[in-house]
């Protein structure tokens, strides 16, 4: 799958010249500004499931605007179950498409690259607990506020003015380079599976998620879940009758803490997970159930994820769940007096991955890390994220080296969400030196900033 061209050129970081590596440093400093702008832009766009219509025709109009051949890509949904990398679907995608932009050079060299990011986000919760509206962009210092933000906005930005301040600083990269704006991963990660069942595939892929500036050593594997419980209802003067699918579920929830403890106790034989405190995470995310007020509910439906670990299968893994389920619906006093709670999967369904030490791609991932900040700059660190990444698609399913670096963001998933600017800024600057130097550059023909076209 790599780019046979790697074989022929394969450039250090001391390929580039300090004075290269300065000019595409203050490309992304005279541009920033501008992504900034491109940023509350984007934040601006509500993009929740099923409504990424708005900001994808936006990336399709920005991508174009600068050049590139952009496709649209729908989301196929024959090859649902029918490809390892898709995970089971619920909704209709008739309004959900990745965009793909594309650079091919002329002459093939270096290696090629994928700059995949999401567009997708989570709910707001109650917008009157924000100190802003959530989609109204708000810059304080530092900080641009906005539901999206750090999660992954700022990084989709980062991705799009790398490249442009490479080729503002009168360079072309010499391999081809992708850029994926996907939809769907903060729920199945079919917009990356699609992407990846299509043949889009690269010698590296470059995810920036909001990593705090460290680089994602490894993630856990994720199936993520709904249980659906059926009670007895009846009137308050015969409760005694009835049997709460309420209480019920909330008992099968207690029994999950176990299953999640139990799983976790096995991080202390997994590389890497040993000092993580939660790997497995259970969380329950929504519960619905109950009819009346007055009555004792017929029925609950609550849906969470849990984690696991790299190499596992989670195929087992989903066995050993549903195996756990069937025993405390048999065993729990009162869950025994519901027929048999339903489990059904209505996510992802993916392994973890692992990215070994030493990969080249990581070494020059580190060294544009430090030269984005300071020759004697921090050097990357490496940590584990106890979540489901699109990288594992990348790396489970296509054997690529798969890169999870970004800028630092707090409240993510949660109330006043923020992105850093001048993490972004420092981000923007590795992400294009490391494009620079994975991919090879040369002098351009035309040295018009491509932001400006």
């Amino acid at each position: 799958m790599a780019n046979e061209a790697a074989n022929k050129h394969s450039p250090s970081m001391s390929a580039l010249s300090e004075a290269d590596r300065n000019r595409i440093l203050l490309a992304v400093d005279e541009n920033f500004e501008k992504q900034v702008t491109f940023l509350s832009e984007l934040v601006r766009c509500v993009s929740l499931r099923g409504q990424e219509a708005g900001i994808q025709t936006l990336v399709e109009a920005a991508l174009q605007e600068r050049g590139y051949p952009v496709n649209r890509q729908a989301i196929d949904t024959a090859l649902i179950g029918q490809h390892p990398a898709f995970s089971p679907a619920t909704v209709s995608y008739e309004n959900s498409w990745n965009v793909i932009g594309t650079h091919t050079p002329a002459t093939l060299l270096g290696r090629s690259l994928i700059l995949n990011a999401h567009v997708d986000i989570v709910p707001t919760g109650d917008p009157n607990r924000w100190q802003d509206p959530p989609f109204k962009p708000t810059r304080r210092g530092d900080w641009l506020y906005g539901r999206g933000s750090g999660d992954m906005k700022a990084g989709l930005s980062g991705a799009i003015f790398a490249l442009d301040a490479i080729k503002a600083a009168g360079f072309e990269l010499t391999a081809p380079v992708q850029i994926h704006s996907v939809v769907e991963e903060e729920i199945t990660g079919n917009g990356a599976a699609m992407a990846l069942a299509s043949g889009h595939v690269a010698d590296a892929v470059l995810i920036p998620e909001p990593t705090d500036e460290k680089l994602v050593r490894a993630n856990s594997g994720v199936i993520k879940f709904a249980i659906a419980v059926d009670g007895t209802p009846a009137h308050p003067r015969e409760v005694s009758s009835g049997v709460s699918a309420l209480e019920a579920a909330i008992r099968i929830i207690d029994h999950l803490r176990k299953l999640e403890a139990r799983w976790n106790e096995e991080r202390v034989t997994k590389p890497f997970f040993d000092n993580v405190e939660n790997p497995a995470a259970l969380t329950i995310g929504t519960i619905k159930g109950g009819e009346w007020i007055a009555s004792v509910p017929s029925s609950c439906c609550f849906e969470g994820r849990i984690g696991f670990y790299p190499g596992d299968n989670p195929r087992e893994r989903m066995k050993e769940f549903e195996a756990f389920v069937a025993t405390v619906a048999a065993e729990d006093p009162l869950v025994q007096r519901c027929p048999e709670p339903v489990v059904q999967w209505v996510g992802v369904v993916q392994a973890g991955y692992t990215l070994p030490p030493g990969s080249e791609a990581e070494s020059v991932l580190a060294q544009a890390h430090i030269a984005a900040d300071a020759p004697d700059g921090p050097p990357l660190k490496a940590y584990v994220m106890a979540c489901y990444l699109d990288a594992a698609l990348y790396a489970v399913h296509a054997g690529i080296p798969s890169l999870v670096y970004g800028p630092i963001a707090e409240n993510i998933h949660a109330v006043d969400e923020r992105v850093s600017l001048s993490s972004l800024r420092r981000v923007t600057k590795t992400i294009a030196l490391f494009a620079a130097q994975w991919c090879g550059v040369r002098p351009a023909c035309n040295k018009k900033p491509a932001a400006e076209s």
